[in-house]
């Protein structure tokens, strides 16, 4: 069993078929934002660019977490130069005691087709606290997801 960080190909190949629809302003008539959402994993998961959609195995159990994860504040999407990114604002699962090693974003509003593969890379656990998740700086060079 593996994590490993990818933008999922399935994903790839659902934005040049016009599926995905983030930020706030959709070009699609009649269309608002899709809702993303972020699972949370344990070790025991495999998780990669093959992976198509959310599944409940393996994801993590545990106070202050339900199946299915978090919606996501998606910011925007932008570019800088010739690369188009996009940003989530962080996500913290409160009050929480859980174990993760990865997550799943996926797009609850399309059938939970997956986005990205997060890995941790190694376990991160809270305790009756806080469970956060930071996204990267949102610019060209370090967005979770860039299309350059």
């Amino acid at each position: 069993m593996a994590i490993t960080q990818a933008m999922c190909t399935s994903f790839k190949v659902d934005l040049l078929n016009g599926i995905h629809a983030f930020g706030t302003t959709v070009a699609r008539a009649g269309t608002t934002a899709d809702t993303m959402y972020m699972a949370l994993y344990t070790s025991s998961a495999t998780l990669d660019a093959t992976t198509t959609a959310y599944s409940a195995t393996n994801e993590v159990s545990g106070t202050g977490y339900v199946a299915g994860g978090q919606a996501l504040t998606t910011v925007a999407p932008t570019s800088s130069g010739t690369t188009a990114f996009l940003d989530f604002d962080n996500e913290t699962w409160t009050s929480s005691t859980i174990t993760a090693r990865g997550a799943l974003i996926y797009n609850s509003t399309q059938s939970n087709k997956s986005v990205a593969v997060l890995d941790f890379g190694s376990d991160k656990t809270s305790t009756a606290g806080d469970f956060t998740v930071v996204f990267p700086t949102a610019d060209a060079s370090n967005a979770i997801i860039r299309i350059a």
